[in-house]
């Protein structure tokens, strides 16, 4: 009878354990003829904003990953300790993250980071966080 009891007692403990949801997949699409980025979750486009990507002479990467690591307060390493804030790396030294040159989104204008007004990183961010890096994509198309 304990044997019962013990068994029924640790059903209705698991049974009030939430199961773990799947976070969904992000999806951050670059169009660089565009310099716009779309981003989708579970297959929804939830927002489109400007970008800007490499400006003439430099090069943002073509092509698909998956996100890396994160810095909410990154400097770059390479480019005069220069702000990078929400940074979300997705290959080598290339990030999309924040920049203070808003006036400059819309058009080609990094070393070839992807550049988003800072409050759309920060949201980009945290939905980053959210998913998990392993469903963050970054996909970066003519």
């Amino acid at each position: 009878m304990n044997f019962f009891a013990a068994a029924l007692l640790s059903a209705c403990l698991f049974s009030a354990v939430p199961v773990a949801v799947d976070a969904g997949q992000l999806i951050a699409k670059v169009d660089v003829s565009e310099q716009t980025m779309r981003v989708y979750r579970d297959g929804k486009q939830i927002h489109k904003w400007p970008v800007s990507t490499a400006r003439k002479g430099k090069i943002t990467p073509r092509g698909a990953w998956t996100a890396k690591f994160l810095s909410k307060n990154h400097k770059s390493s390479l480019y005069n300790n220069a702000p990078m804030p929400y940074s979300i790396f997705y290959r080598g030294n290339y990030a999309i993250h924040g920049t203070d040159q808003t006036s400059r989104l819309g058009r080609p204008a990094s070393s070839g980071c992807i550049r988003l007004h800072t409050s759309n990183a920060a949201k980009l961010f945290a939905m980053t966080q959210e998913v998990g890096l392993s469903n963050m994509k970054v996909i970066v198309q003519n």
